[in-house]
């Protein structure tokens, strides 16, 4: 992965900037990929090293650290979906909701399409990330300044090399590459939860083509993914193919055909509600 973002930006002069950004795009979103990997031990046991390996800001809106401490927060099944209480749910409470502005509630309703996810979602994501730069030290609150001030110092450091001797500026990489590989990193987490009742029907399983799962590393079998998280991202599909029906069954029946068929069926319309209803076990 380092090996193709660093062809594709060495040679960024020759191929022009749009053939660049196209292929900086898909590769800076595996790039994506391999953190998710990294953070759950591959491919080493080294927590330290693997940490080395995903440190560079090349995906740029989010430091490793904590995208890493949200993730593994996320994977406590029983609270998936849970608004406060998964980091990663797309719900928010009847209570939030009837607080909330409606230019905001626009947001949250576009975000349950997947054009809306697509294009919107990825500057409400940085928002939120971004907001707590000021909001928690204001509030006292220190733990992760020095993961952003690294962060933020390595993301100079990149903007300022790729522009000047691959000829992009930071405008153009951040607007070009790295928010369109945020929104197709959103893509697969369009439908991969939904509210249920029993934790492991609110994981997904998407059958997904093979330059999806390549780009994804095999993510879109997420209840795989979420039963056995530290099974590395090359195992994953025979372990589904061995125990396809089980696994259909242990979903409850969230068995999707791939990506394409969430595109034709909701580009523009909405999956589900936003809303989560207060009564939940």
């Amino acid at each position: 992965m380092y090996g193709s973002w660093l062809a594709v930006a060495a040679y960024a002069r020759e191929l022009g900037p749009w053939i660049t950004a196209v292929l900086l795009t898909l590769v800076t979103c595996w790039y994506g990929s391999l953190q998710h990997e990294l953070l759950h031990g591959h491919p080493t046991r080294s927590a330290r090293l693997n940490r080395l390996l995903g440190l560079a800001p090349l995906a740029v809106w989010f430091p490793y650290d904590l995208y890493r401490d949200s993730h593994l927060r996320h994977h406590r099944d029983p609270q998936l979906t849970l608004p406060g209480e998964d980091p990663e749910s797309n719900y928010v409470t009847e209570r939030d909701w009837a607080g909330l502005a409606a230019p905001l509630r626009g947001v949250y309703l576009a975000r349950r399409t997947l054009l809306g996810r697509a294009l919107v979602g990825p500057a409400f994501t940085i928002a939120l990330a971004w907001r707590d730069i000021v909001t928690k030290p204001w509030q006292g609150d220190w733990h992760d300044t020095t993961s952003w001030l690294e962060h933020l110092a390595l993301l100079a450091a990149l903007l300022w090399v790729l522009d000047r001797y691959a000829g992009l500026s930071p405008a153009f990489y951040l607007a070009a590459i790295a928010y369109p590989a945020l929104s197709l990193g959103l893509v697969r987490s369009f439908y991969e939860h939904r509210p249920a009742d029993t934790p492991a029907h609110r994981i997904c399983l998407n059958e997904a083509g093979w330059l999806w799962r390549l780009l994804f590393l095999n993510n879109n079998y997420h209840l795989v993914h979420h039963e056995q998280p530290s099974l590395p991202w090359y195992r994953i599909p025979a372990v589904y193919r061995a125990r396809r029906d089980d696994y259909i069954a242990q979903s409850g029946g969230f068995l999707l055909p791939g990506y394409g068929a969430l595109w034709r069926r909701f580009a523009w319309r909405r999956v589900d509600s936003p809303v989560l209803p207060e009564a939940r076990p």
